[in-house]
């Protein structure tokens, strides 16, 4: 059985913590940033966690 090679699309997206915990950036940010608040886009600059329902799907393209 060959080695399942890591999703790069998904590498460069997520980044998993020490804990195990997989963090994800916010969408939205990306233009149209003039008619955003400025208290809303520093809460879309944070990262989040991968809610539960993906968890497993992400934990596969990242081969862990």
């Amino acid at each position: 059985m060959p080695k399942i090679k890591t999703h790069k699309g998904a590498a460069k997206r997520f980044k998993v913590t020490s804990s195990g915990k997989i963090l994800r950036v916010k969408a939205y940010k990306g233009h149209i940033l003039t008619k955003k608040s400025a208290e809303r886009k520093r809460r879309l600059g944070k990262m989040q966690e991968v809610s539960s329902s993906d968890r497993k799907k992400v934990k596969r393209l990242l081969c862990r």
